[in-house]
């Protein structure tokens, strides 16, 4: 097993980040994980120069999983109003009292490496940079897969087992798999 190291995605992070989502085509047909901040612009080539527009300005966060000095996963998460697409957003937006902090809304994992715990790797990282950033109320939409086959390189927003291992609990089911879980994250002191 090898020794999994975290960064944030930033300007010196970029290209790894690139180098991922090229290897698989750009991710989910081009998105570029731009499908949960507002709308993409449609092509590869523009949702990669606008991804990257918004990393440099820091605008989209995501914790990436490292293997040596290739990224082999990440986690994205950001406040909910950069974030704002979700799936099943009208029956979402019918039942919510109270809008999340923060969002975590994709994950992706290199073919090579699934069913290796990157996505619980960079999900426990994207809490510590949400605390370290101010914490607050986190929420995600992870995918009930227990007594079910389902295909990993279909789980953008995880497995909900996940979710729970880290002190997520279940707010109320979301179509047919998916639930909104949530869990508060407190600030990280610094002494």
């Amino acid at each position: 097993m090898s020794n999994f190291t975290v960064k944030p995605l930033e300007e010196s992070t970029w290209q790894d980040f690139a180098r991922l989502v090229e290897k698989h085509n750009g991710v989910w047909g081009g998105c570029w994980c731009l499908g949960f901040h507002q709308k993409g612009t449609g092509s590869a080539p523009k949702n990669k120069t606008e991804k990257k527009r918004r990393v440099l300005a820091g605008e989209a966060h995501a914790a990436l999983v490292y293997d040596g000095s290739n990224a082999v996963g990440w986690c994205q998460f950001g406040q909910t109003d950069t974030l704002p697409r979700i799936k099943h957003k009208r029956q979402y937006e019918n039942e919510v009292t109270e809008l999340p902090d923060w969002r975590i809304t994709c994950f992706f994992v290199d073919r090579d490496y699934r069913g290796k715990g990157i996505a619980s790797i960079a999900l426990e990282e994207a809490l510590r940079e949400i605390a370290r950033l101010g914490g607050g109320i986190v929420e995600s939409y992870p995918e009930d897969v227990a007594g079910r086959s389902t295909s990993g390189s279909f789980l953008y927003n995880a497995a909900l087992s996940i979710f729970e291992r880290q002190g997520f609990r279940r707010e109320r089911q979301l179509g047919m798999h998916h639930w909104v879980v949530r869990k508060v994250v407190r600030r990280k002191t610094v002494v």
